[in-house]
């Protein structure tokens, strides 16, 4: 009987197998005929799921007690034998699987492998409810991480700007013509107005604009672009209007490229093995060893007691509650973080690199010193000022306008056809012409810079800070400073992460030199990265991985999604741009960077209680292992034992939250 439920068991499953490879070739083949490249991917993901399904279905516990249920009838009726071979089947089906799977393809002895073996044992000395209990352990251990798995999973598609479906273009004698964003070719001249989307990388050569290129900076103060310089495409006219020569079009461009790399990086965390995994896989070996040298001691009966020993599925099932519990902790804190093994990883973090702009500072500057000339009152230049850029959008206009209305100074909405936007912004308020905007566009428009306030500008410029110029009529006004507003919190932010052990504390950012390392000596940094573009700031996290450095990446754009998922870990704040708090593993939900220190040390905590689980576990493979030696446990013996550990286990990892609740109602 022995040798025909094995004989039954291993037909039936090779025949199942067969049957599905010969259906999976056969599927390939028409795919492969017929399929366009998004029919493949749809395939590829519904393959995926079916694959998962194989896990994540309920269907085991009801086998399970229907298997067990059976054992009891076999004896007595042995017309439920055919039954019970069959429920059998289908309860390890999914086990075995997963052993072929570990032994053919990855080439390794994994968990499934162990516990296959331990199905076997039990066939061969009959002990189907031991069995059916333990296929069920491991089953529902194999669920857990399938969602887990699953649930980490944070592809990124369509992440930028959507260019536009048609471009204008300049064709010869002047003519300006619409044509299809498929059509656009290198060389082609793009014309592009305010408003426009800059539909792909060229070189400018007519006309002058300020450019928003934030996606790709990160810095929030539009770029003068006139003839010579670069612009790139998903970038926004912000005024003006200028011809681009086609210099690289579709995925050949900047932000093209930025987002192949992040979709081929998608997958990368979700690869990594679960931590739960990662312990039940690296117990096999000694697992499987101990059991051939205890087999002519303790026989069959024994070696499938010892099979039954170890914690790969009671790990699995612990591991990631233990980190779910944390996670609640942490969204309690204000803290959202998406991948558990982040609290992990940060344990091994020695270095931080923050972005500046939006991260260290706020995304809109402020206003320091108003230096006026020429007679003008401080006053009327802020108010002259602000009715200039009061329909602006962007940061610099809007601490201008915040600084007028704080010191209830009057200003009005100039009417449009009093409205010219160049390089810089020009309106009619009463008899007086107002121009505002850099040096650059005082020069072009003639007004002449006293030599007293180009030293103010370099002044300014030495610190670090930007300028805006306002000119009345034909002579210059005045100037205001623009500065970096830093958070309140980030030195105690800094000198917490000392406390806990960072060595390398570094600004990574798009921002020219100057205000960046007049930043870094500020707040103590241990160095800055200046005027550096995504892919480069990828390239430092890369190169201090290659040093041996485990890095935290702290931003919030676009520009900071390449490297955040380089990093060892990333983390963003609430209000960031969404590609950012998509692609972030932590977002800290109310905008402050003091929370990064307690996601440390809910890391450390984290760490103590896992140690805590895993010496539970080992206890109970212990006591396991001495009863099959020295009182001759069998199957249904050790599998109390396990769930007399699983328990304490359980209790175990409820313990930090437990004091959390404790703590709350405490400070209630």
């Amino acid at each position: 009987m022995l040798f025909l439920d094995l004989g039954l068991i291993s037909t039936i499953y090779a025949g199942t197998r067969l049957t599905s490879t010969f259906r999976n070739k056969k599927a390939d083949l028409l795919k492969t005929k017929i399929a366009t490249e998004i029919e493949i991917k749809k395939q590829n993901e519904l393959t995926e799921k079916a694959s998962e399904s194989e896990i994540d279905s309920k269907s085991h516990i009801k086998l399970s007690i229907i298997t067990t249920i059976l054992t009891i009838l076999r004896p007595m009726y042995p017309i439920v034998y055919p039954l019970h071979i069959i429920s059998v089947s289908f309860l390890v089906f999914p086990i075995l699987r997963l052993a072929e799977k570990s032994i053919v393809e990855d080439k390794k002895a994994k968990a499934p492998v162990l516990t296959s073996i331990f199905i076997f044992a039990c066939i061969a000395t009959e002990q189907y409810i031991g069995l059916a209990v333990g296929s069920l352990f491991f089953l529902s251990a194999q669920k857990i991480v399938a969602r887990t798995r699953r649930d980490l999973k944070n592809k990124l598609t369509g992440i930028f700007n959507e260019l536009p479906d048609r471009v204008w273009v300049l064709r010869k004698e002047g003519v300006e013509v619409e044509i299809p964003l498929d059509a656009l070719c290198v060389d082609d001249i793009i014309v592009s107005n305010t408003g426009n989307i800059i539909p792909a990388d060229g070189i400018v050569i007519d006309g002058a604009a300020m450019i928003d290129q934030h996606i790709l900076t990160g810095e929030f103060q539009p770029s003068e672009k006139t003839i010579g310089d670069q612009v790139f495409a998903s970038t926004i006219v912000m005024n003006g209007r200028i011809h681009i020569k086609v210099e690289k079009t579709g995925q050949q461009t900047t932000v093209a490229k930025i987002d192949d790399i992040l979709n081929n990086t998608a997958d990368f965390k979700s690869d990594l093995q679960l931590k739960g995994e990662k312990w039940a896989d690296q117990s096999v070996l000694p697992m499987l060893g101990i059991s051939i040298v205890s087999l002519p001691i303790v026989h069959l009966f024994g070696v499938a007691a010892i099979l039954n020993c170890g914690f790969e599925s009671r790990i699995m099932m612990l591991a990631p509650l233990g980190t779910l519990n944390y996670l609640h902790i942490a969204s309690r804190k204000k803290i959202f973080i998406k991948d558990g093994r982040v609290l992990e990883q940060v344990n091994q973090v020695d270095t931080v690199l923050f972005d500046k702009t939006g991260t260290l500072t706020s995304e809109q500057p402020e206003i320091g010193q108003i230096v006026s000339c020429n007679g003008y009152d401080e006053k009327m230049l802020l108010s002259y000022a602000a009715t200039a850029e009061c329909k602006m959008s962007h940061p610099i206009a809007s601490a201008i306008v915040e600084k007028a209305k704080a010191l209830d100074i009057d200003f009005s909405s100039p009417d449009d056809s009093n409205y010219t936007l160049g390089y810089g912004i020009t309106v009619k308020i009463d008899t007086h012409t107002i121009r505002v905007g850099s040096v650059r566009f005082m020069k072009v428009e003639g007004i002449l810079i006293p030599e007293m306030m180009e030293k103010v500008v370099d002044n300014f410029h030495e610190k670090g800070h930007s300028i805006v110029m306002i000119a009345v009529d034909d002579q210059l006004g005045g100037i205001i400073e623009m500065q970096p507003a830093v958070r309140p919190e980030v030195v105690d932010v800094i000198k917490g992460l000392r406390a806990r052990g960072i060595k390398h504390v570094s600004i990574v950012s798009g921002d020219q030199e100057k205000p960046v390392q007049k930043l870094a000596e500020t707040l103590g940094m241990d160095s800055y990265f200046a005027e550096v573009l995504p892919e480069n700031k990828a390239s430092i996290v890369e190169q201090l991985k290659k040093e041996g450095k485990t890095v935290c990446f702290i931003g919030d754009g676009i520009n900071d999604t390449i490297a955040m998922k380089k990093a060892n870990v990333s983390v963003s704040l609430s209000g960031a741009t969404s590609v950012a708090t998509d692609v972030a593993q932590v977002v800290l939900m109310d905008g402050n960077l003091s929370r990064l220190c307690d996601i440390f040390d809910l890391s450390k905590s984290l760490k103590n209680n896992s140690k805590t689980t895993l010496g539970i576990m080992l206890s109970g493979t212990a006591v396991n292992a001495a009863g099959v030696f020295l009182l001759h446990f069998g199957v249904t013996t050790t599998i109390l034992v396990n769930v007399t550990s699983l328990v304490f286990g359980v209790i175990n990892t409820k313990v930090p939250l437990g004091k959390e609740n404790a703590k709350k109602i405490s400070n209630h």
